[in-house]
């Protein structure tokens, strides 16, 4: 596995240098600002991830709006105790994507973030994980959340501003030319060499997952 300065020279040089790369790079929200972030932000997000997968994302961007007002601007409590009219009506309603199993999603996970509120709530806990078991996260997320698997809970905790490495097709192809994994990375094992490979990044670099993930991105 390459030193990080290394792989971040060359996605610089595909990128019109290290000053270019810097431009392009994101970095995480404070601590501060993810704790202080509504439950109602963190459902619109995860819900917005959760209707994108495997969807046209432009088409669920222009019926935000739609969504906001369909899903009572994503009130947790409101979302958690759904009930079966409101749940029928949301299947004829036109101002978003009627899909029974994603809608469903709304509730589920809207009474996940009930719960964690026992915990400090969903910007301490979601926020506040640490970035050295990323991995620990997006497992938390895939077994109690739902419809958050595979890289679902990754775009939302990116899109949430989370510090966050996201398993794309050009971040994973870095990871097997690092021989970190073999191939997509999916089984606990896997994911626990990926934690490993940009913790040791981080050590080197001092930069955070986010930055991290869009250099391996940009390094192919």
């Amino acid at each position: 596995m390459r030193h990080f300065d290394e792989v971040f020279k060359i996605a610089a040089d595909r990128h019109g240098g290290a000053a270019a790369l810097e431009q392009k790079l994101s970095k995480p929200k404070s601590l501060e600002d993810l704790a202080a972030m509504p439950d109602d932000r963190w459902l619109s997000i995860i819900t917005k991830t959760i209707f994108q997968a495997g969807f046209n994302w432009k088409v669920i961007e222009n019926k935000w709006e739609g969504f906001e007002t369909a899903f009572d601007g994503f009130d947790v409590g409101r979302c958690a105790f759904m009930d079966d009219e409101k749940f029928d009506a949301l299947l004829q309603d036109t101002r978003i994507v009627r899909n029974g199993n994603k809608i469903a999603a709304v509730r589920d996970n809207a009474a996940f973030l009930l719960e964690l509120r026992e915990e400090g709530g969903a910007g301490q806990v979601l926020g506040g994980w640490p970035s050295n078991d990323y991995v620990g996260l997006l497992a938390m997320l895939s077994k109690h959340g739902s419809r958050l698997g595979g890289t679902s809970a990754q775009y939302a905790m990116r899109f949430a501003g989370r510090d966050s490495f996201i398993l794309s097709q050009d971040v994973t192809a870095r990871l097997i030319a690092e021989g970190v994994v073999d191939k997509t990375p999916t089984s606990k094992k896997a994911m626990a060499a990926v934690q490993e490979a940009f913790n040791t990044w981080m050590d080197q670099s001092g930069r955070s997952l986010t930055e991290i993930s869009r250099v391996l991105a940009m390094s192919l």
